[in-house]
C-alpha cells in the first residue's frame, strides 16, 4: 500500500502502516543525529523546552550539506545517515518526545522496534545515495538550531513536500524487516552449509 501523511501525524494513522509499504511525507521534517538526540535528551531531563516540538513530526538521520543564501539557508544534499549511531538514545527518544516517523538508512535495533510498538511510531528506509533527491523534496529550511554541534548535527527544521518514497521497514506492530531478513539469511545459510556438508 503507498499513502501520504501530512504533519502532524497522529498515533491512528500510523497505526494503519505496516512493513513493506511506502510512504510520502508531506510538511515538518527535521533532522537529528547522535549528538542533537543526545543533546534533546538532557535537555529533557532538565526540563528545558527544545527548539522545535517533535510530537507528531518526522526525525531524519541525515547530516546535511547546507548552503547560505541571503538571509535564509537552502538544502543542497540530504543523504541519510546509518541509523545504527542512533540506536542508544532511540528509544528514549521516541518514548520522551513522541516523533511519529524516523528517517534513515540501514534500520534499528530491538529497544527502538519495541519503542515504536509501544507509543506508536514507524521506520521509513530511505534510498542511500539519493541525497540530492532528497534535498528538492525540502521546500524551506524553516529555522536551524544548535550550529554549535557543526552543519551535520544541528537540528535543521524543514518543510518538505512529498519526502519519499520511505519504505516502512519497522512498523508499529513489532514487525521489523531488517530482523526478518536476518533470520531468513542464518537459515538458508544453514541449510546451504548442511547440503555442502559442512
Amino acid at each position: 500500500m503507498e499513502y501520504e501523511l501530512t504533519t502532524p501525524i497522529s498515533e491512528e494513522d500510523i497505526r494503519k502502516l505496516h512493513t513493506n509499504d511506502i510512504l510520502y511525507i508531506t510538511g515538518t521534517v527535521f533532522t537529528a543525529r547522535d549528538e542533537a538526540h543526545e543533546r534533546a535528551l538532557e535537555w529533557f531531563k532538565e526540563g528545558k523546552k527544545l527548539p522545535i516540538d517533535p510530537s507528531g513530526l518526522a526525525v531524519f538521520h541525515c547530516g546535511p550539506i547546507v548552503r547560505k543564501i541571503d538571509e535564509g539557508w537552502e538544502m543542497v544534499a540530504a543523504g541519510p545517515t546509518t541509523s545504527t549511531r542512533m540506536e542508544m538514545f532511540e528509544s528514549e527518544f521516541i518514548e520522551a518526545f513522541k516523533p511519529r516517523v524516523i528517517i534513515g538508512k540501514g534500520g534499528m535495533g530491538s529497544k527502538t522496534t519495541a519503542a515504536m510498538e509501544k507509543i506508536g511510531a514507524v521506520y521509513g528506509a530511505y534510498i542511500g545515495g539519493a541525497a540530492v533527491l532528497a534535498a528538492k523534496a525540502v521546500k524551506k529550511i524553516v529555522d536551524v538550531s544548535w550550529l554549535d554541534l557543526g552543519m551535520p548535527e544541528a537540528l535543521w527544521i524543514m518543510e518538505v513536500n512529498r519526502f519519499g518514497p520511505l519504505i516502512i521497514a519497522i512498523d508499529s506492530y513489532g514487525s521489523n524487516l531488517y530482523e526478518e531478513v536476518k533470520t531468513k539469511v542464518e537459515q538458508n545459510q544453514k541449510e546451504i552449509y548442511k547440503k555442502l556438508g559442512f
